[in-house]
């Protein structure tokens, strides 16, 4: 039985061996942090609502004057404390009423659809919230008071505010809509009608409702709506513009393919629609495509055309933000996603350019080369533009029946550099959703550090850097977050660089993560440098968080950093030399028997690292690279049949930009199979009572984490009431980490069999008796026969 379970060992290393070497990824984090370390380090926290039902939220608002986080959940909303967002709640519930459910459920709706989901949460005022919700296919909105200050913390929904939703909010809880509210007027892009055949972008107030032309498939066709701003052109408040940006069907000059186009359309904040053609709707409505793609060859580009999330980085120049594209592929041959950075010059520039013009839908577009009237289409009433009109309602006709005939612009918006900065065509099945960016100074410039969410509750944590002199980009994952415990879709991301924390929402809650955790990289220089984490930096003592120079007075002459290269073999060879980790690596000593497998484990903290083994025997030390007997895997130097000349020290050290590090040192004996098989048949002379010891001090070990190989004491005899267990020694001298598959094994194999043996053998009845009953059995035929030994 013990050699099945050999057999078993070897089997189960030789599977763990190809699935090590079968799943190894081209895109690897630095720092990988489940939600359990992340709950431990206490980066995260995660607010789940109460009670058994999902939390599911729709939207979330970051109010950094109140310090509160509302969220937009289905049938409630809210009130997070940005400190803590899992404690110091308020709530406010806010549920379809029987009537709206029962009404909704005759229309063929289910049930979870008729529920009140909140979707738009925009910051009225000072004081208020404009909330709306789906209302079992049935919109309403309200205003909900949330106080002055901090300390006059009101939070309810006013109820003689309740009013429609028609047009403020989609009806549909997974339609897509995109909202932003700007001097009490409220601009949104959504579907406007039950079936959602009316995709609309609108501007409300309490006097006008202004919208794109309904059934107008030049304007709009099947729009998926992603993102919107209001973003001003200069000084002059009247020159204001919005700006939607979503993705939207094209139909093909030959009308049989319907492509997916990314695009971003603007217009006028103070548009007021015209006076006699254009009434209630947008004179200034304008949309191009915005380009993201790399190129392939025979000039041939791979386009990523849908638009997942978009991110608008404000600066110190409120005109001129950056915006941060989420695009994917729709592409049947492979899935892939990339980020593009667009700037607002070239927007507008965009914006600025000809008109396209096409005779028919079934032609080409080509630029409009004829008059353009004046003003300028696609222009506001304001002083920047001459001053000649106060109001859209004074364009003439003209002007309103060229834009109206030509919203599309000829020239297409291209990213900074042409191309994406960050780019993933193998991620592993995983879908990327939210997208949300920091802008960070460090030593040697500023840095965007994307943070970008996916489809399995993860957060990429990304620096990208562009390299001037070879036009290329490199891209940087510095950190792989599980924010939540189950995979989960992410929903919505908002960053608070204020408070240097992210605010992550899913259907399961919100979570609430700290952009850094400088201390997590290590106690050296070299680990805090390679981390090239922008937040921090060495300051001769720790890995700590960087500030630039003039915030503190304290002096921060010992401060290495180094983001665009790493070089931690310039910044830090004067602390730390070899011979130095030399002495302070950690040293093991392994023991394994001759002509079986044995795995010496090394993992780096960085998986970025490439991990190098070398043999020393003395002075001399050589590569170990492997062959087929001997494979360097991720998790250390596994050999498949180890020889006693393998016996010796062997280092393992890590590389990463340049730098080595010394991890570990690990001393491998080799035993002779004859002394383990010497210990096996001193352990099985012994039946009966000595078995059932043994198994039964096995059995009693509580369950622990895998073993790891370390010093190991071979036993001189069998097993004793005092000895150490030989079983679970002889797991670790053939170097098996997972001891735990095989101790679960073995006794239900070898153990149970030693108890039945046993428990027979004390429940037994005397042997007369035992007689007794089988003449009783012989006499009574119908007597079912009943034995212990199941």
């Amino acid at each position: 039985m013990m050699e099945e379970c050999l057999r078993t060992v070897n089997l189960t290393l030789m599977l763990l061996c190809l699935i090590l070497l079968g799943t190894a990824h081209s895109i690897y984090p630095r720092i990988r942090l489940s939600h359990k370390e992340l709950s431990q380090l206490n980066r995260t926290w995660v607010f789940e609502g109460h009670g058994a039902a999902a939390l599911q939220p729709q939207t979330m608002l970051l109010d950094e004057g109140h310090e509160r986080l509302y969220v937009g959940s289905k049938n409630a909303l809210f009130s997070l404390s940005l400190d803590r967002v899992d404690a110091h709640h308020s709530e406010i519930q806010w549920s379809s009423t029987e009537y709206q459910i029962e009404e909704c459920l005759m229309k063929g709706r289910e049930k979870p659809e008729c529920a009140n989901y909140i979707k738009v949460l925009q910051q009225y005022n000072q004081t208020h919230l404009l909330v709306c919700g789906t209302g079992a296919f049935n919109p309403i909105c309200g205003f909900v008071t949330v106080g002055n200050t901090q300390q006059d913390r009101h939070f309810a929904l006013e109820d003689n505010s309740i009013i429609s939703g028609r047009g403020r909010c989609p009806y549909d809880p997974n339609s897509p809509c995109t909202s932003t509210l700007s001097r009490g007027e409220l601009y949104i892009g959504l579907y406007t009608d039950y079936w959602e055949n009316d995709g609309a972008l609108c501007r409300l107030n309490n006097q006008t409702y202004t919208r794109t032309e309904r059934d107008d498939r030049q304007q709009l066709n099947e729009p998926t709506f992603v993102g919107s701003a209001v973003i001003p052109d200069n000084d002059d408040r009247d020159d204001d513009k919005v700006y939607f940006f979503f993705t939207e069907r094209v139909v093909d000059p030959e009308g049989v393919n319907k492509a997916v186009y990314s695009r971003v359309g603007r217009v006028c904040a103070n548009d007021q629609g015209g006076q006699r053609m254009l009434v209630n709707r947008w004179s200034s409505f304008l949309k191009t495509r915005l380009i993201c793609s790399v190129a392939g060859p025979n000039g041939i580009d791979t386009h990523f055309d849908e638009l997942e999330d978009v991110f608008v980085l404000n600066n110190k120049e409120k005109k001129n933000p950056e915006i941060f594209g989420l695009f994917s592929t729709t592409s049947a041959v492979f899935k892939g996603y990339a980020v593009c950075v667009y700037h607002m010059e070239d927007i507008r520039a965009a914006f600025n350019g000809q008109f396209a013009y096409r005779e028919r839908p079934e032609h080409h577009w080509t630029p409009y080369e004829d008059r353009v009237p004046y003003p300028r289409p696609g222009s506001c009433a304001s002083k920047v533009n001459g001053g000649g009109f106060s109001s859209s309602k004074e364009f003439p006709d003209e002007v309103l029946r060229f834009i109206r005939s030509h919203p599309v612009m000829y020239r297409p918006v291209f990213p900074q550099h042409r191309r994406p900065v960050l780019l993933q065509t193998e991620p592993g099945g995983r879908k990327l959703t939210q997208i949300a960016v920091d802008r960070v100074q460090a030593q040697d410039g500023h840095y965007h550090v994307l943070y970008i969410g996916t489809d399995d509750s993860m957060v990429l944590k990304i620096i990208t850097i562009y390299n001037k002199d070879t036009d290329t980009m490199e891209e940087v994952l510095l950190e792989e977050l599980q924010v939540f415990k189950v995979p989960v879709p992410i929903k919505e991301i908002i960053i608070s660089p204020k408070r240097q924390q992210l605010y992550v929402g899913s259907e399961v809650g919100v979570a609430q993560v700290r952009l850094h955790q400088c201390d997590l990289y290590g106690s050296e220089c070299a680990d805090c440098c390679l981390a090239r984490d922008p937040y921090c930096a060495w300051d001769g003592v720790t890995c700590s968080r960087f500030y630039p120079a003039g915030v503190f007075t304290k002096s921060r002459r010992f401060r290495r950093q180094d983001i665009r290269h790493g070089n931690a073999v310039q910044l830090c060879n004067g602390l730390q030399i070899d011979n130095e980790q030399w002495q302070r690596a950690e040293e093991r000593f392994v023991y394994s028997v001759e002509s079986n497998s044995t795995l010496l484990e090394c993992v780096p903290r960085s998986l970025q690292a490439k991990v190098l083994w070398f043999l020393q025997r003395g002075e001399e030390k050589h590569e170990v690279r492997g062959d087929e007997r001997v494979i360097v895997t991720s998790h250390g130097l596994l050999f498949l049949q180890v020889r006693s000349s393998d016996a010796g020290v062997y280092v393992c050290q890590t590389v990463e930009h340049g730098y080595v590090h010394t991890l570990l040192r690990t001393t491998l004996h080799v035993l002779r199979g004859e002394r383990v098989e010497s210990a096996i048949h001193r352990a099985n002379d012994g039946e009966g009572e000595k078995a059932a010891a043994l198994c039964q001090s096995f059995t009693g070990l509580p369950p622990g984490p895998s073993v790891s190989p370390r010093v190991l004491l071979v036993p001189s005899s069998g097993p004793g009431p005092n000895s150490r267990l030989w079983y679970k020694e002889f797991l670790q001298l053939i170097g098996y980490g997972d001891a735990q598959r095989v101790e679960a094994y073995c006794e239900r194999v070898w153990c149970s069999d030693k108890k039945r043996k046993k428990a027979k053998k004390k429940y037994a009845p005397p042997a007369g008796e035992r007689r007794g009953k089988g003449r009783r059995e012989e006499n009574s035929h119908r007597a079912p026969r009943h034995t212990s030994d199941t």
